[in-house]
């Protein structure tokens, strides 16, 4: 099991493979794994754009000491497959999930998500609530809130593709510096750049941007939820705001607390990352 404080290159060791199907074709799926002989249900942890995996290596390993623990790379993200021929939307990351979960096997599971994987764990949640026992949500692409006007634009044709080297320092850092409260840690930076860094990168990124589809979320029948619900919030997002977790929590057929962290934006689990691993191992305890 990798530590707290784990850089990409570590993570990346750590991380196994297995292969999912998404409409009929077969894609590669790397993972991080841990406890997988700790009782109770397995924990999925999910990233969003332009993450991977990594986003939680402040959390996962540590919910690992007494829980099992699974957080996949996304298909077109991180180390799970890249190329250019498959279909990267919410709704085709769902299948993925299944595909995973029922690999596990487990008649329940703990679904904890980021971003647009907020969106897929709501999706799963919403169409199988006999499988879902709880539900932590993050900053999570929800309703009609996304996508974003910014990541909007890196899916037109032509314009990742078309940076060149000071260009994609220059988003990177605002994604992911600029992005943060405060000083970004830089291995925090270095890990969420380097997927995109490599051959095939700035492709896979804006195949990724431009997968963003928002009836992919504004057709869930969140009444339907029905697992215990967790809005763990950055506070002070201004691209998922706090307001987006109270329509959630009121949404939810389920028990649903908000709690906000504040000095916290969009990468909540960087910025207030001790504060969010305990009320997240508090949740799931109880």
């Amino acid at each position: 099991m990798v530590g707290l404080d784990a850089d990409h290159e570590a993570w990346t060791a750590a991380q196994s493979e297995t292969t999912v199907a998404v409409d009929g074709r077969e894609l590669d799926v790397a993972y991080y794994e841990a406890g997988r002989d700790n009782d109770g249900p397995p924990v999925f942890f999910l990233h969003g754009i332009p993450t991977w995996s990594f986003l939680w290596r402040g959390v996962a390993p540590a919910v690992a000491e007494d829980r099992h623990v699974i957080a996949p790379d996304l298909v077109g993200y991180g180390n799970s497959q890249r190329s250019d021929n498959f279909d990267r939307s919410v709704r085709a990351q769902t299948s993925v999930l299944a595909d995973l979960i029922a690999e596990a096997p487990a008649a329940e599971v703990d679904l904890v998500a980021h971003d647009i994987g907020g969106g897929v764990a709501l999706r799963y949640a919403a169409a199988r609530p006999q499988q879902v026992r709880t539900l932590a949500l993050s900053n999570a692409a929800c309703f009609d809130s996304w996508p974003v006007e910014y990541i909007n634009s890196l899916g037109v044709p032509g314009v990742v593709e078309g940076w060149d080297d000071a260009a994609f320092e220059e988003n990177m850092a605002f994604l992911f510096e600029e992005g943060a409260h405060g000083e970004a840690d830089p291995a925090f930076v270095a890990g969420m750049k380097a997927p995109w860094e490599r051959e095939g990168g700035r492709t896979a990124l804006a195949r990724a941007a431009v997968a963003t589809n928002t009836n992919h979320t504004t057709c869930i029948d969140y009444g339907a939820i029905t697992a215990e619900t967790l809005c763990l919030w950055g506070a002070d997002d201004v691209l998922q705001p706090i307001d987006n977790a109270d329509r959630l929590a009121d949404a939810v057929a389920g028990d649903a607390t908000v709690i906000g962290l504040d000095d916290a934006y969009h990468w909540v689990t960087h910025d207030r990352t001790e504060a969010y691993r305990e009320e997240l191992r508090a949740f799931l305890t109880n």
